[in-house]
């Protein structure tokens, strides 16, 4: 018998939807207010929940956040029940991760189709099997449901301790993400360029974004929907194996950053720095490349004061490593860099 959970401060609301799920087969239980609901939910787990927005004690919008912070409630259909048609309501709901919405009042029709239709989403068949090229097919698909929005030079994408609505793709332009210590200073941790994801950390974790992300020049980015993502990433084990690799990735690209922190000094974390963003941004098929990046941005790369920057590329250029030329920094050889000694 399936389960439904029931969410809502009206007496006459909640009993009648109970009421109307009771006579199609469903085990109903209800809650008055949102913090019984989360209670309720973690205790039975049920194959569907139904909930208010605006509610006593907590409201909907808080039981939803609580309900995907736990991994035993957070794969269970979530609909949104409201009585204002505002679409900024509506659009809030959907941009947390609820799975639909209805208005109210609503009918029995509208009811069941709802709720059928989140459950038999949820009950669709995993194991996906591909053949060679379909990978970079799911992957235009999921691009494809992005929404196109430009941002300019230095522009702030989102903020340490936001809720993850979307994920992000690059079409074109520099994202970077960075910490920003206790002092002030900014401590960068990933360079993003045209073709990279970013923001799915968050996302996959079902957490509050941990660090900030801001563009290094105009950037072009699609975004996507925290829903269509987590739903692809339910129906397909190839977009769940990419994405995996690229967590798997991060972490290691993290634990490089801390090692090179610990045990290199500060030239050879400039000179390894200037590399990797070479590497990220320039062409991997010649040893020289001209970076366009401020002092503050490499700096919080390396994890130091933009003075010391300074004075190691001042001597980086009087070694004939790199060339300046205003904001632009032209690596003569990469390999020599690569090659600095500590």
């Amino acid at each position: 018998m399936k389960k439904a959970l029931i969410i809502e401060d009206s007496d006459d609301i909640r009993e009648s939807t109970a009421e109307i799920l009771d006579l199609a087969g469903y085990a109903t239980f209800t809650a008055k207010n949102g913090k019984i609901g989360v209670d309720l939910a973690i205790k039975h787990t049920p194959d569907i929940i139904l909930c208010d927005i605006m509610m006593p004690e907590l409201d909907g919008y808080g039981v939803l956040y609580l309900l995907q912070k736990n991994p035993q409630t957070a794969g269970i259909p979530f609909i949104f029940m409201t009585a204002k048609a505002e679409r900024s309501d509506m659009r809030k709901g959907m941009e947390m991760g609820a799975d639909d919405y209805l208005t109210k009042p609503f009918d029995d029709v509208e009811l069941f189709n709802a709720i059928e239709s989140r459950l038999k989403k949820r009950h669709k068949p995993v194991g996906f099997k591909a053949t060679a090229g379909d990978k970079e097919t799911l992957f235009a698909e999921l691009k494809a449901k992005g929404k196109p929005r430009s941002f300019g030079q230095k522009q702030i994408i989102y903020v340490e301790h936001d809720q993850p609505s979307y994920l992000y793709y690059v079409v074109k332009g520099q994202v970077k993400t960075y910490k920003r210590a206790k002092d002030g200073r900014e401590l960068s941790s990933t360079l993003y360029h045209a073709g990279d994801f970013f923001g799915y950390q968050s996302l996959c974790n079902g957490t509050s974004y941990t660090d900030n992300a801001a563009t290094l020049a105009d950037v072009e980015l699609l975004l996507i929907a925290k829903a269509d993502f987590m739903d692809y990433l339910q129906s397909h084990q190839e977009i769940s194996g990419a994405f995996m690799s690229m967590l798997s990735n991060n972490a290691q690209h993290k634990d490089e950053q801390l090692l090179r922190l610990a045990y290199f000094s500060v030239r050879k974390r400039v000179a390894e720095t200037l590399v990797e963003v070479a590497h990220k941004f320039g062409d991997k098929q010649s040893d020289e490349c001209t970076l366009r990046i401020s002092r503050d941005d490499l700096a919080a790369l390396v994890g130091t004061a933009s003075e010391t920057v300074s004075r190691m590329l001042a001597d980086f250029k009087d070694e004939k490593l790199i060339e300046k030329n205003g904001n632009a920094i032209h690596i003569v050889s990469i390999e020599k860099l690569r090659n600095i000694k500590q």
